[in-house]
């Protein structure tokens, strides 16, 4: 029986006239993470990457790049992703990158092609700034911007992740196996559960409370803000205790407590050091603003991203290219950090001392 060679076309007729439209296919660079840091967590899966390339995409990917995930590069090759070096995979017209790229890696980028990525402290530098500028690419930040029902979806999610991830660094630290004493979390008859205090407000946090509450803990939220205490409370139903911050009743609850989890509170709040004296000498500290608890569930990461980026680059196509789509979407230019060589973060011009622009009276201009 002869080999049947037939290839099916999953690109539908309408997203083949809109890429004839826009001058032919969207060109993907997809990076790994840099091996000078010790990030992990990657954007795309290889069926995701199926999903784009199905619909006239074409994905350049970086050799090696998923490694962190437990992908290979001939998973993503079945999926028609074309495996490149670093070097070519930066000269895409949008390149794919969890963290930004070194400002010498920029300076290698296509000028006036698009940059997506997450926040990071070295968009803060003035020589990855400078780079941006000077080669004119459009930067944006994933976690910066909005979906149509105003949502930071992409935040969300790695907020959603640390929060979950956090417990189970708790828990493994409490375990026999992390080093501790060798107990549960949670509990069973007869005996007490952990308790766990949490500080701050936010979607990490409330993970973090929702999935202790799960395992069997006893809870506490801690906030200077009542209104967000209540929403905390409807967020994460009556077996989260929630109570105000106050000097007495945080160090008490600081004695108590078998694992401590610090977020950002809705009002300026340090934690006092003076407070460590108090603690268990078996207490598991865990701070959100120093840690990255999802960097230990990488594949997981990559699996949640890559149903919100389908759909991101969905978009895409249907209103003609980035253009179109930074153009008509607000949410998207909540999160563009450089445009065409102009800088228009308020926040990073502020401080780098930069003169920033606004980007909707930009975009208004060329229109």
């Amino acid at each position: 029986m002869a080999e049947d060679n037939r290839h099916i076309d999953l690109q539908t007729e309408t997203e083949q006239v809109i890429l004839e439209e826009i001058g032919g296919e969207l060109n993907i660079g997809l990076l790994g993470n840099n091996p000078d840091n010790d990030e992990t967590r990657f954007l795309l899966t290889p069926e995701a990457c199926g999903l784009l390339t199905a619909s006239g995409i074409h994905i350049r990917m970086e050799s090696g790049a998923a490694v962190d995930i437990s992908f290979s590069d001939e998973q993503y090759a079945e999926f028609g992703v074309e495996i490149v070096t670093r070097r070519e995979a930066l000269k895409c017209d949008i390149v794919l990158s969890y963290l930004p790229p070194k400002s010498e890696e920029i300076m290698e980028m296509r000028p006036g092609s698009v940059l997506l990525t997450m926040m990071d402290n070295c968009l803060f530098e003035m020589s990855h700034i400078a780079a941006l500028l000077e080669r004119g690419i459009t930067a944006g930040c994933l976690d910066n911007m909005y979906s149509f029902n105003d949502e930071p979806v992409f935040a969300n999610i790695i907020d959603e992740i640390n929060g979950r991830a956090a417990v189970m660094y708790a828990q493994d630290h409490l375990s026999f196996l992390g080093g501790g004493k060798g107990v549960l979390l949670g509990s069973v008859a007869g005996l007490n559960p952990c308790e766990v205090l949490v500080i701050g407000d936010g979607n990490d946090v409330y993970a973090a409370c929702k999935a202790a509450i799960a395992s069997g803990a006893y809870v506490t939220l801690m906030n200077n803000d009542i209104s967000a205490l209540q929403m905390a409370k409807q967020c994460c139903g009556d077996m989260l205790n929630t109570i105000a911050i106050h000097p007495r009743v945080l160090f008490n609850k600081v004695k108590t407590a078998d694992v401590i989890f610090i977020g950002t509170t809705t009002r300026a709040f340090e934690f006092p050091k003076k407070l460590s004296v108090a603690m268990k000498e078996s207490v598991y500290l865990l701070d959100f603003e120093e840690s990255h608890p999802s960097m230990s569930v990488p594949r997981t990461v990559a699996m949640s991203l890559s149903n919100v980026l389908v759909n991101f680059f969905d978009e895409m196509i249907i209103k003609n290219g980035f253009d179109g789509m930074l153009a008509s979407t607000p949410g998207v230019q909540a999160g563009i950090v450089t445009y065409e060589g102009r800088l228009v973060d308020k926040l990073i011009g502020s401080f780098l001392n930069l003169p920033s622009v606004d980007i909707s009276v930009m975009l208004t201009a060329a229109n």
